[in-house]
């Protein structure tokens, strides 16, 4: 067993080696050592601060320096954007220093919505490495992440209810996701829920210096605003349609509460990306087990849906 476990690890670590090597230089060739080793020292920079306000940093840590292209410019419709394929980060140049559009602004002078926006397209950008490292090396076996991620989209994200109007949360209809679809309402849903935990922290923990990992005022306060936000089905993502007709009459489709975070999703990300005490999780657990949620999820993995037959088109 030992030796098989280590065997695995010794083919990661030189996967690895090769993706970085070779996968990530193709992209950056011509590009200036200037450059390169600026992105360098934003990523040190952005991990280093991370650290030192306490927020989590083990995902990041997994993601090359030189993987992910920073760059700045005067959004409008969104706040941040991550291009998947690109490897490529565009992010409003007001987070920028002093507006420049050159580098990140230091955490520390950011609002707390605005770390939250940023850890949201983080962890985009961890989610694209995860899907660029196993597509370098197809016979090393996936991040366990990255497997249970695959899992999800199919069982809880192929079939799903949406909210045709955002306003009017209890009018729901059925979408049947394509594997675009599927994917990308899993990979926000996940960012959503990651950057409600970077913001909920600093709300609770930036002033006191208190820590929501440890049981007291501060957790207890954190597993409150869960439960609330659970009922509520905030921690719910969203997908660009594929078909253009429905395209046309809207840019984004939400989920519907009753397709929000599961149980077991919070459990995943919470011990493999965000780094929680098992304290917190245990709550978390419990918060998100009860029988007292308000709306009943809709198409948990482990459950049959024979009604499901095949995609409906819009109308």
């Amino acid at each position: 067993m030992r030796t098989k476990i280590d065997g695995a690890m010794l083919c990661r670590v030189v996967a690895m080696g090769l993706l970085m090597g070779g996968l990530l230089l193709a992209p950056n060739e011509g590009m200036s050592e200037e450059r390169l080793s600026s992105a360098d020292r934003m990523w040190g920079q952005l991990l280093s601060e991370a650290h030192a306000l306490g927020l989590p940093t083990k995902f990041l840590k997994a993601v090359p320096p030189s993987f992910v292209q920073f760059d700045f410019d005067d959004l409008h419709s969104y706040a941040a954007e991550y291009h998947l394929g690109e490897h490529r980060m565009v992010l409003n140049r007001a987070l920028s220093f002093n507006g420049a559009g050159a580098t990140l602004r230091p955490l520390g002078r950011l609002t707390h919505a605005e770390i939250e926006t940023l850890y949201h397209e983080l962890f985009h950008a961890y989610v694209d490495y995860l899907v660029t490292a196993a597509a370098a090396a197809p016979d090393v076996t996936p991040d366990p992440l990255l497997v249970f991620a695959r899992a999800q989209q199919r069982c809880h994200y192929g079939a799903v209810l949406i909210t045709p109007v955002v306003q009017r949360k209890g009018e729901t209809e059925e979408r049947f996701l394509t594997e675009r679809e599927s994917w990308e309402a899993l990979n926000e849903t996940w960012a959503v829920f990651v950057g409600w935990i970077v913001w909920n922290q600093l709300e609770l923990t930036g002033s006191t210096g208190r820590s929501i990992q440890k049981s007291g005022k501060s957790q207890d306060e954190w597993v409150s605003r869960l439960r609330s936000a659970d009922r509520e089905g905030v921690l719910r993502g969203y997908y660009e349609p594929e078909e253009s007709g429905e395209r046309a009459v809207a840019r984004k489709r939400y989920l519907a509460p009753a397709s929000r975070l599961s149980e077991q999703e919070v459990a995943v990300l919470m011990k493999n990306v965000l780094e929680s005490s098992s304290s917190l999780l245990a709550r978390a657990r419990g918060v998100l087990s009860g029988l007292d949620q308000g709306v009943e999820r809709y198409g948990q993995c482990g459950q049959e849906r024979t009604h499901l037959q095949k995609p409906m088109k819009y109308q």
